[in-house]
């Protein structure tokens, strides 16, 4: 083969290969707007982890400041029924009572295991099952149309089912305490799995054995080192998998129901965290995912070298008298201006754009307000369209950037990995 026709092969094989991954990114990209039903506004479908049933003095004010509508926190069974079929509701009825008081709504865990029982590891006998599911059956009834989510386990795909998973022993578990469940109250609502990571196996496992008879969404917890964009796909695939199982003309959605990124991760820093949190939940919106639950409310320590310490949207120790009383992180302000700026929006559609590039738009009535940010690792100049107006341009955490006047129909900007928020 002469040189010239060499050439020739390689120029159309490199072109072949780019129109390819080209069509993989617009199918990806497409994917990101796609079967969204029963769109919600901001901050409707947004909230964060707590571990506490009493919140120290002046938390709940500043939790609620952040603009948040949902908690999720564990409903321990241990903490519950200290002697066999008796059972203590106290400490959550203080809990729900005081989430009513700042017009919250709990997502309430049921786990983990019981002394009392299956010698302390989760249940996995004929006993155990039926007094789990009698406890979470007395649960419901007592709680009966107070707005909870009754969410069957945490993570049973990992270590958190004792002492080692088994998918078996989830799915009988669940089956049976959703049954007592629906005895007991049929009009609550169940949610499942809380599987770490979207575990397709384990989910589909759950789903062949008849779980989506009873559970009003299907909870995972899609934590990742990389982009959080990068969980659009494993959406897509999860509707898919969700649709071959459900039951003839029920929708069941999606709940994002623990996801976060720790301020330590990588060396990283809070600054970062901010920005994996915004990216995070505006992707969610854009996915049409119900419910996004941020981990975690406040940090658990700080060990500047302890991974676990460092997820929270506000600093850890309690500062008594003070005004906080936590020393807020950029991802409370971060939460708080999403939720602000965002407020009573409704994702709309996401606008062409390269790549890389992301361009959400929410609308409320007639007005629209944009957020906007790539994935690459250059800051760059973008085009956006819009209609000639005056825009005020905001970072993600809320800080005013300037003023900007469309007379035509085009905005050019300068964009990075950080959102940001165009306004009318």
């Amino acid at each position: 083969m002469s040189k010239r026709k060499t050439v020739v092969w390689i120029v159309l094989l490199i072109t072949l290969i780019a129109l390819l991954l080209q069509g993989c990114a617009q199918n990806a990209r497409s994917s990101v707007t796609a079967n969204i039903q029963n769109r919600i506004a901001i901050p409707e479908g947004i909230g964060v982890n707590i571990h506490f049933t009493d919140p120290q003095p002046g938390e709940m004010k500043l939790l609620a400041a952040s603009g948040v509508r949902w908690i999720r926190t564990d409903f321990y069974w241990q903490t519950v029924e200290t002697e066999k079929g008796s059972y203590d509701f106290s400490p959550y009825d203080r809990l729900i009572t005081t989430l009513e008081q700042y017009h919250l709504r709990a997502i309430l865990i049921l786990d983990y295991s019981n002394k009392l029982y299956d010698e302390g590891h989760s249940p996995h006998t004929a006993e155990g099952r039926a007094a789990f599911a009698h406890w979470a059956a007395a649960a419901a009834q007592h709680f009966r149309g107070r707005g909870i989510l009754w969410e069957i386990y945490n993570e049973p795909n990992i270590h958190f089912w004792t002492p080692s998973p088994k998918v078996d022993d989830y799915i009988a578990l669940a089956l049976e305490c959703a049954r007592a469940m629906h005895d007991a109250a049929p009009e609550e609502s169940i949610i499942g799995p809380a599987c770490s990571l979207i575990d397709m196996a384990f989910l589909e496992k759950c789903f062949k054995a008849g779980l989506l008879e009873y559970w009003s969404a299907v909870s995972v917890h899609p934590y990742r080192k990389g982009n959080p964009e990068s969980v659009v796909e494993e959406y897509v695939q999860l509707r898919r998998l969700i649709d071959v199982y459900a039951p003839k003309n029920k929708n069941i959605p999606i709940i994002s129901g623990e996801w976060g990124y720790s301020s330590v991760w990588r060396n990283l820093d809070e600054q970062w965290q901010s920005i994996m949190l915004t990216r995070e939940l505006l992707i969610n919106q854009a996915q049409g995912i119900k419910l996004s639950i941020w981990y975690d409310w406040h940090d658990d320590g700080d060990d500047p070298k302890e991974l676990e310490h460092h997820w929270g949207l506000v600093y850890f120790p309690y500062n008594g008298g003070r005004d906080p009383v936590f020393e807020t992180k950029p991802s409370y302000r971060a939460m708080q201006t999403l939720n602000t700026r965002l407020g009573g929006y409704v994702f709309n559609n996401m606008l062409p754009s390269d790549a890389d590039d992301y361009v959400l738009a929410f609308k409320k009535d007639q007005s629209l307000r944009f957020a906007v940010w790539t994935t690459s690792a250059n800051s760059h100049s973008a085009t956006i369209d819009l209609k000639p107006g005056t825009y005020r341009i905001l970072t993600h955490t809320g800080e005013l950037i300037g003023s900007r006047t469309v007379t035509g129909h085009e905005l050019t900007l300068t964009i990075t990995s950080a959102p940001i928020y165009i306004t009318e």
